[in-house]
């Protein structure tokens, strides 16, 4: 019998990586050969991250925190043996702001999430991992800190916002971010963009969160400003490392209070197990809503595709669209790739309906890879 791994990730703005993963598979078993699947949803830090973690037998907590914009929200972590899973994207994302704006991509914070960290620290947990992606927030994480304890103050010692903090006090920080017995910080990114500059959160990312040039460059003024008084008083210098200004800088919020920055792919295939799950497969089929140069650099399926090469077994790349070219995929060590926009030229239908089409690139890769006989077993 044929043994197969479904590892997708989410189709942004169109199909979570749970139903995807789940779609493709329901192709794959029509075929006559009844190929045993076995079905594992991944993330790469961003949207899905608690799903691909629940998905690997992680058990979910509520937390009630808020949005990006302060309204109350149900959001939450999972956990397995001590270590707490936090998806940013889940409280502080940009899926919570339907019309990004100008005016909310400056008032965006990332409160939220420190809201859920600081539970997952209360619960006592030893590691806490915080996926950054698909956020709304350029508020260089001091939300985050403001809600793990930390005080951030205007000209008039009053809390203030991102671009009217002027002082910081972390006296009152968080207990279990410091000491002997502290816990682990952990951010899992897919970016290597630094906080400052032209490569940085705001310039990069803030038109994605509604943006324009002038909120643009008022949060890069805010961003350097606070850059100068987090590094201060903390006694680091982390503006400039690779991945700092993920998630609208909360990733160098993170760095600076002692956490360090992970791949976020490699980090979920580690914590779930993903290597001993591939033992035996004969196929493995990974992908996401866009395969492009983005995906090459370390996005989800390059993970998938290179656990996947170590356990000597063939990938298949699965997507909305393939911008890539044949030697490119070859070279990331694809056998193949099929996108949906193969099979149905209308791109809006491709979004809104991708479950069917997802069940035939299933049934065509089932036809085309297992016709032979099984490579193990």
């Amino acid at each position: 019998m044929h043994r197969v791994v479904v590892a997708l990730d989410s189709f942004k703005g169109s199909i979570d990586a749970t139903r995807a993963t789940a779609a493709l598979s329901r192709g794959l078993r029509r075929h006559h050969s009844r190929p045993a699947v076995r079905e594992q949803p991944v993330a790469d830090g961003g949207e899905g991250t608690l799903d691909a973690f629940e998905a690997a037998g992680f058990t979910r907590c509520p937390v009630e925190a808020a949005d990006p914009l302060g309204r109350p929200v149900e959001s939450g972590y999972v956990h397995r043996d001590g270590v707490a899973i936090v998806e940013l994207a889940d409280a502080s994302g940009l899926s919570r702001v339907p019309e990004p704006a100008p005016v909310t991509a400056l008032a965006a914070s990332s409160h939220g999430t420190g809201r859920v960290i600081a539970a997952a620290l209360d619960a006592g947990h030893r590691t806490v991992v915080v996926g950054l992606g698909g956020s709304a927030t350029t508020d260089g994480g001091t939300g985050l800190v403001a809600a793990l304890g930390g005080r951030l103050l205007d000209r008039a010692n009053r809390a203030a916002p991102l671009t009217e903090v002027r002082a910081v006090d972390l006296s009152g920080l968080h207990p279990r971010l410091t000491g002997p017995d502290a816990a682990r910080l952990v951010a899992a990114c897919d970016v290597d963009n630094p906080l400052l500059g032209s490569n940085g959160a705001a310039a990069v990312y803030g038109p994605q969160k509604g943006a324009d040039a002038s909120a643009i460059a008022e949060l890069e003024s805010a961003l350097g400003r606070w850059a100068g008084l987090l590094e201060s008083a903390t006694g680091t210098a982390v503006s400039d490392h690779p991945g700092a200004g993920a998630a609208g800088g909360a990733g160098f919020a993170l760095l600076a209070l002692g956490g360090q920055l992970r791949s976020g792919i490699e980090l979920v295939l580690e914590l779930t197990g993903f290597a001993g799950q591939l033992a035996g497969a004969d196929l493995v089929i990974t992908g996401e809503g866009s395969l492009d140069r983005q995906t090459l650099r370390g996005k989800a399926p390059a993970g998938v595709a290179a656990a996947a090469r170590a356990a000597g077994a063939p990938v298949v790349a699965v997507a909305g669209r393939n911008q890539l070219a044949p030697a490119e995929l070859a070279a990331a060590g694809f056998t193949a790739a099929f996108a949906l926009t193969e099979v149905e030229a209308d791109v809006g239908r491709c979004l809104r309906e991708p479950e069917p089409l997802l069940e035939r690139i299933g049934e065509r890769i089932a036809a085309e890879f297992l016709v032979t006989a099984p490579i193990s077993g």
